[in-house]
């Protein structure tokens, strides 16, 4: 933890930070004193003044007040983890609450939608909550679709949405939420402790792994289903030659095993949704992830099936529609994220 003095006031902020997230903590944290409380919180006994005390926690202050009982609720019918740092003012999981639920429970959510995704027709409500999942992973128990899932880790998108799109076909929007992260998840293979450096190589190229999975420890000792279905679909990864070692060693690993994901579901129950789909959305402000995305889509091929936009790009959407409700909600949108 340190301290620094800005605007005439004291922050306790984490040791390491870029530009963009100093200055986001900061912002939030402003806005923190003002709105819920000035008393900070704790993290393994050290005070910071971006997270929330106890004491305020249980009416979950950082959500947009008018969808935290439908948040409860959901959470109740379709039971999820809240992150650790649930109760922090840069988590990324409340954010993603924020960014879409007062969408989703909009009358006129339809015409959002189709102005971030071309396909998009009509909100699946029929399916699975009135047509969306929070941190959503495609079973509701044992190990996942990717055999991976446990009570503490495991590839889920921070949301996902059904839809029926232009062709009357139900679809599925897969949608991983970075707010402040400077790189997404990174695979943690190459440093378990089970690893035999002997035998499990991450230096090996995407063919060779193919050749012999066993190459990989989340293959090999885990049995995650990550390379058998990779290896069904790998003319999606069409570049993938252009890296001499695995390249899903860094931040595209938790790219990858989303996508994984969408192919999984497409693949086990093709009855159910006809196409599953992909994105990321950040923060503007957030460029450190460029890199990783433009990096993945290279590797991709510029496939359509994933995609990226911006919280900014969600709410030009819903500004042109004009909406009472809307607008009360993009106001405190863009107050808390600093988006005026």
């Amino acid at each position: 933890m340190r301290e620094i003095r800005a605007n005439g006031k004291t922050y306790r902020l984490p040791n390491v930070q870029n530009p963009f997230q100093e200055e986001m903590y900061i912002h939030l944290i402003n806005w923190k004193w003002q709105y819920i409380t000035k008393k900070e919180g704790y993290y393994r006994n050290e005070p910071y003044d971006a997270i929330l005390p106890e004491s305020v926690r249980e009416d979950l202050p950082v959500i947009y007040p008018d969808v935290v009982d439908t948040l409860k609720r959901h959470r109740e019918n379709f039971p999820f983890k809240l992150h650790q740092h649930f109760h922090h003012m840069v988590s990324s999981q409340a954010a993603n609450a924020n960014l879409f639920l007062p969408v989703l429970l909009n009358p006129r959510v339809n015409e959002v939608f189709k102005q971030l995704k071309p396909d998009f027709a009509e909100l699946a409500v029929d399916k699975l909550d009135n047509g969306f999942q929070i941190e959503f992973w495609g079973a509701s128990d044992g190990s996942g679709l990717l055999g991976d899932h446990t009570k503490r880790s495991g590839t889920d998108s921070d949301i996902a949405i059904a839809y029926y799109s232009n062709k009357r076909e139900l679809c599925l929007w897969l949608i991983e939420h970075k707010l402040t992260e400077k790189e997404f998840t990174e695979c943690h293979a190459s440093t378990s402790k089970g690893r035999e450096t002997n035998h499990h190589d991450c230096n090996r190229a995407f063919s060779e792994i193919l050749e012999n999975k066993g190459n990989c420890y989340y293959h090999d000792v885990r049995h995650f289903r990550y390379w058998d279905i990779t290896e069904k679909h790998q003319k999606f990864f069409i570049n993938h030659a252009q890296h001499k070692n695995c390249p899903f060693r860094s931040g595209a690993n938790q790219l990858w095993r989303n996508q994984l994901l969408a192919f999984s579901l497409e693949d086990d129950d093709p009855k159910t949704y006809r196409n599953v789909y992909f994105s990321v959305v950040r923060h503007p402000g957030n460029i450190s992830l460029n890199k990783t995305i433009n990096e993945y889509t290279n590797l991709i091929g510029n496939n359509e099936r994933f995609s990226t936009f911006t919280s900014t790009d969600v709410i030009k959407a819903a500004e042109t529609l004009n909406d009472t409700e809307l607008n009360k909600w993009i106001t405190w949108y863009q107050e808390l994220y600093n988006l005026g």
